[in-house]
């Protein structure tokens, strides 16, 4: 089983960058594929972005795509969301996901594990 606990939210003006951090519990983190969503009020959670268990391949909503860099430290147990550039319509509620490697990859879902998310604010 995996915990996972973000941290890195906050206010922001708009233009600014945060670094979103998600921290795993477990000896098995190299071998979960990871991924950010988010939540913003009155919406539906939606896909950000994945990394693959190696940190190999990296996917993104075309929405963060070019702004946010997803990355990984195995040896940390950590997956980071780094995010730039920031808008306004990316408020929300950012929440890091877990799953277990194995076959049939989809980077959008559907994950096992979830943090609490961490409140991420940009003002215009």
């Amino acid at each position: 089983q995996v915990q996972l606990v973000e941290s890195g939210g906050g206010l922001v003006q708009a233009g600014g960058s945060l670094r979103l951090s998600c921290a795993a519990s477990g000896r098995t983190f190299s071998m979960y594929h990871m991924g950010w969503f988010r939540q913003a009020p009155g919406k539906e959670r939606e896909f950000v972005a994945a990394i693959r268990w190696s940190g190999g391949s990296t996917y993104y909503a075309d929405s963060v795509r070019g702004r946010f860099t997803i990355s990984r430290d195995n040896a940390k147990n950590t997956v980071y969301l780094q995010m730039n550039s920031l808008k306004p319509e990316d408020t929300a509620v950012y929440y890091c996901a877990a799953k277990e490697s194995g076959t049939g990859y989809n980077p959008r879902g559907p994950y096992r594990y979830w943090g609490q998310g961490t409140q991420v604010t940009v003002s215009s």
